[in-house]
């Protein structure tokens, strides 16, 4: 993504990028945010457990564990609080009929 940024600044052209490497690299380009906020723009994170079966030896326990916790009231509350620069970067989303479906989306 930070090459996508730079190449649209070098080109002066646009391009879509996440807000982390945006403000991550804002003061290398002169790059100006068009659009923000829109739904159409998400791009929902999930968090899925592989498959011990298909994958041998993977630490499914510390792998549910992690995937729980991110979206546990607790974790998702985390999530919501990161900020950078005083901006949002993820929103929570896991609700509890998400997260005990295996759908929740931190």
């Amino acid at each position: 993504m930070g090459a996508t940024l730079l190449l649209a600044d070098q080109k002066r052209a646009y391009c879509l990028a996440d807000r982390g490497t945006y403000l991550a690299m804002r003061r290398s380009v002169a790059l100006a945010v068009l659009l923000e906020g829109d739904p159409a723009l998400d791009n929902p994170y999930g968090v899925v457990v592989v498959n011990p079966a298909r994958c041998p030896g993977v630490n499914v326990e510390g792998a549910r564990a992690l995937a729980e916790w991110l979206v546990s009231p607790e974790g998702q509350a985390l999530i919501g609080r990161f900020r950078v620069d005083g901006m949002v970067l993820f929103r929570p989303a896991a609700g509890a009929g998400a997260a005990a479906q295996g759908r929740g989306r931190p």
